[in-house]
């Protein structure tokens, strides 16, 4: 269908518009963080985060990913500390500072996601999470790997792992 976006725009408009909500809510709070800052500290995990990973899951250079790790630990937000499985490495880990901003975030991505169930209904709004949950199987290479094709065993583990 020429005159439709393709599935990948489709795709790329809800969460632009997500990110587009979030970081507007974190400057609101007083944190000036850049888009280009906030996909790379959303991607530090819960006990730190080498920098090769930060970058290849953020998508851009070792450099790229060192000069905005080095922005947001100027500003307060990551630290690097000793890696405790390899002295000559080092963590990212997010401050005190940090999970100000996440506090700031988590509720926003709720709302725009409450949102998007009002619009899609129950039924759509599984369904979405079950065809997304699919896919990602295909496209993501950090996802854990999953033992069942099902996707409601898949959404019932995902439900179980975020509480």
């Amino acid at each position: 269908m020429p005159d439709q976006p393709s599935l990948g725009v489709l795709l790329f408009l809800p969460y632009r518009h997500l990110e587009d909500r979030v970081l507007a809510a974190v400057h609101a709070a007083g944190h000036p963080i850049t888009l280009a800052q906030a996909r790379v500290f959303a991607r530090v995990d819960a006990g730190g985060s080498r920098l090769t990973r930060l970058a290849r899951s953020a998508q851009v250079t070792k450099q790229t990913a060192g000069y905005l790790v080095d922005q947001l630990e100027e500003q307060g937000y990551l630290e690097r500390t000793p890696d405790p499985v390899d002295a000559r490495a080092r963590l990212v880990r997010i401050t005190a500072k940090g999970l100000e901003v996440i506090a700031v975030a988590v509720p926003v991505q709720a709302a725009v996601e409450a949102e998007w169930a009002e619009r899609l209904g129950p039924r759509g709004t599984t369904q979405l999470r079950e065809a997304l949950l699919a896919l990602r199987e295909l496209t993501d290479p950090y996802a854990a790997p999953t033992s069942s094709s099902n996707p409601r065993a898949r959404l019932r583990r995902h439900h179980a792992r975020s509480r």
